[in-house]
Formats: structure tokens, sequence, C-alpha cells
């Protein structure tokens, strides 16, 4: 005798997960409300769609490495009033991706760059891109140990897979003169390709600096900037006037 178990086994067997394990409750809803034999297979298909609609969500999440989930809807403009909610809110869109340009946040330590970095790029994997958190030192290190195995252009064309690419931190640090060719076949190969988000609290006339190479800091600079959106984020950092505000209470 044919049973739900049975039915849910073979769904199993097929990859249909989500229908598995609510078969029981959709067959009762449709017995319940009466539902057309049409109107069941359809409810079927809804209900695999946005089983694996939450999947991959949770799947992309993960992938991105957001060293933590930080939403918009958190970030404080009273504080940070050298950006404006409309300014980042036309930024959800997110014709930036498709259209292959780049965003850059310019500013001091704690005044707010990785909180709305992330927060696009959450934003924007819940919109059904692919996006990849990565800070410079860990990059430059990726790419470093790629390069040493012989594989750059392997871990270089897997960045590539995703459609936007959060840099965060780009100059707290110095790059050595590997480090800076390694950092330009990735923007080479990424530019008017994939989209990027960096975060710096460099201005580009020190970028020079930490490429300790201003032969390549101009080449990545004209890719960076050709096709960008670039926002310069002032005033003190938030992280610790809320430190001296826990303090003072």
């Amino acid at each position: 005798m044919l049973s739900i178990e049975h039915v849910a086994k073979q769904f199993r067997n097929l990859n249909f997960s989500g229908l598995a394990d609510t078969l029981n409750k959709l067959i009762s809803d449709a017995e319940m409300h009466q539902h057309s034999y049409l109107q069941f297979a359809n409810l079927l298909i809804e209900q695999e769609i946005n089983t694996r609609n939450e999947k991959r969500l949770i799947t992309n999440k993960r992938n991105a490495a957001f060293p933590i989930e930080k939403s918009l809807d958190e970030f404080d403009y009273k504080f940070q009033t050298t950006i404006t909610k409309r300014q980042v809110n036309q930024l959800l869109d997110f014709n930036f991706i498709d259209n292959r340009d780049n965003l850059i946040f310019i500013g001091p330590p704690g005044v707010g760059k990785t909180h709305i970095s992330i927060g696009v790029g959450l934003k924007a994997i819940n919109a059904g891109y692919k996006v990849m958190f990565i800070s410079a030192l860990e990059l430059n290190e990726m790419l470093e140990l790629a390069e040493i195995k012989g594989m750059l252009k392997k871990q270089i064309s897997a960045i590539c897979k995703y459609d936007l690419v959060i840099i965060d931190e780009l100059g707290y640090l110095p790059m050595n003169q590997q480090s800076n060719h390694n950092f330009f076949q990735l923007i080479h190969t990424l530019y008017e390709f994939r989209s990027i988000i960096i975060t710096t609290n460099k201005d580009f006339t020190q970028w020079g600096d930490f490429f300790s190479d201003s032969n390549v800091a101009v080449p990545i600079i004209d890719r960076v900037i050709h096709h960008s959106q670039i926002f310069i984020l002032g005033g003190e950092s938030y992280r610790l006037k809320h430190k001296l505000s826990q303090q003072q209470n």
C-alpha cells in the first residue's frame, strides 16, 4: 500500500528534501482546502523552490565569511553624518553590481566603513548575488600562499566566481613587491568583470605608501576608481565613543 513515508523517500531520492520534509502537511492542507490536482502540483513546486532558496541564502552567507553580521538598519546615521541613509539606500538596487562598478569607502578607523560594506553585502546576498568578504591582510596571505603553490591564477579564478568582492581595511599594513604583483593580478582580473567594495583609511594620494611602489599603485588605482562611487567618511571613532560612554556610565 502506498504511504506518505514511501513518497517522501522517493522525493529524497530525487533531492527534493523540501517536499519530503513537509509532504504530510502539504497533503493535509490540500485536503482541507479541497485543492485541485493542478493547485496541489503548484504547491509542491512552490514549497521546493522556497526551500532551495532558503538553503541557497544560508550557503551564500556562510561562503561570504563575514566576520560579523551588521545590518544597515542598525547603522547610526545620526553619529555618522558624512554619508546619508538615502545615499546608502540608493546602492540597494544593485545596479553597481550589474554594471560591474566599484564602491570605495575612505575614512579613519571606527567611522562605519566596514559596517556599511557588510550591510550592503548582506542585502546583496538576499537579492541573489554571491558575495565574498575578506580583509586585505587575509587576502594578501591567501594570494601569497597560492603564488607559492603555483596556484595564483586558480585562486584568482575562484575569487572571480563571486559577484561582489569586499576587501576590508586596505592600507593598514604595507605590502611587499610580490604582494603588490599578486594584488594587481587580482584587481586586473576583476576589472570590469566583477564589482569590488574597498574600505580603506588612506586616500588615493597615500596608496603608494602601503603598496611601496607608485608604479604598481597607479594602475591599481586607475582600475579601481574607473566605474566607481567614492564615499569619504569622517568624524570620530564610533567604537571609541561607545567605549568611553560605557566607562562613564
